[in-house]
């Protein structure tokens, strides 16, 4: 990441940290939805974007982390203990599971990572005594907070600190030994391991790293409704909209998934505000168009303008 993209990412941040200051509730709903689908987002491009493979598992990672977090919450547990609990056994989990997932390819891939969230939801359905099953989970009240506005600003701000050390990791990824091996993968992996990348160990950790963050993001969820079900924590659409995310700002690029999370989030709130009984179809088509309009995502817009700018300027100094 250049240094231009992350001064627009610290402007980005900046922005949606004041977001408690400037509005009530309904800010602060906003807010923190926009910090949870940017880490949905980012931490699907470590897969997606860097590594090429496209997982559908973020629903089962979103999922387990609401579970395992809610429980561990339910217990007595604080916030922080829960996170990190949850977010350290779907890295292992995934790491473990992606060493055999991950020798699919394609399609192949897609079908079986998606495969994931459903056997997750099943047993979460078969295991009443720990998770309460088809009946849901309640999760008690914090005691770090008195206040209804003030619990929802402290969930706000744990979901945004989560999206701050999400970016820092990630791009710490990108910079890294780490990353270039799986730019490698992607592009060409028999040419990866013929240079001495390790894909299988490669390819693992990075999906470790796209389900880490996601579970975590699921406990503050957990904790920030009160109750979860089955069929809410594990919706697919956890795993189709960080995809879509990445799409719209731009396949590969973090500052683009942040950017692309934004968006789908302003567009699918206007939407549905504006068209209640039509809003998946019009929200779907919108998509659509911005991706046939747009097809590198919005990182490529600022690219392209950019360098016009730079042409005109070039042009004239010849002149």
């Amino acid at each position: 990441m250049n240094r231009k993209s992350l001064g627009i990412m610290v402007v980005l941040l900046g922005t949606l940290s004041l977001l408690p200051l400037v509005g009530g509730a309904y800010a602060l709903r906003i807010g923190t939805f926009a910090s949870m689908y940017a880490i949905l987002a980012v931490s699907w491009n470590v897969i997606g974007g860097m590594a090429g493979y496209p997982s559908f598992a973020t629903a089962a990672f979103f999922g387990f982390g609401a579970y395992a977090g809610g429980i561990l919450l339910a217990g007595g547990a604080s916030l922080p203990t829960a996170m990190v609990a949850a977010g350290g056994m779907a890295f292992v989990a995934a790491v473990l599971l992606g060493a055999i997932l991950l020798r699919l390819k394609g399609h192949y891939f897609a079908i079986a990572s998606l495969a994931v969230a459903e056997v997750l939801r099943e047993l979460t359905n078969a295991a009443t005594e720990l998770t309460g099953g088809g009946m849901g989970l309640n999760i008690p009240l914090s005691s770090v907070v008195t206040s209804v506005e003030g619990e929802a600003r402290f969930f706000f701000y744990v979901m945004w600190a989560l999206l701050l050390v999400t970016l820092v990791v990630v791009i710490g990824i990108e910079r890294s030994k780490l990353g270039f091996g799986l730019r490698c993968i992607s592009q060409n992996e028999s040419a990866a391991d013929m240079i001495g990348v390790n894909s299988t160990l490669y390819k693992s950790l990075a999906f470790g790293f796209s389900g880490i963050f996601v579970a975590m993001a699921g406990v503050i969820y957990a904790g920030w409704a009160h109750y979860i079900e089955p069929p809410d924590v594990y919706d697919i659409l956890y795993s189709v909209k960080p995809i879509v995310m990445a799409l719209l700002g731009g396949l590969g690029s973090t500052l683009g998934a942040v950017m692309g999370a934004f968006l789908f989030l302003g567009i699918e709130e206007f939407v549905w505000r504006k068209l209640l009984d039509l809003h998946t179809g019009v929200l779907g088509l919108l998509i659509v168009l911005l991706l046939l309009f747009l097809p590198k995502g919005l990182v490529s817009f600022g690219s392209s303008w950019l360098g016009k700018r730079l042409t005109r300027q070039n042009g004239g100094s010849r002149g």
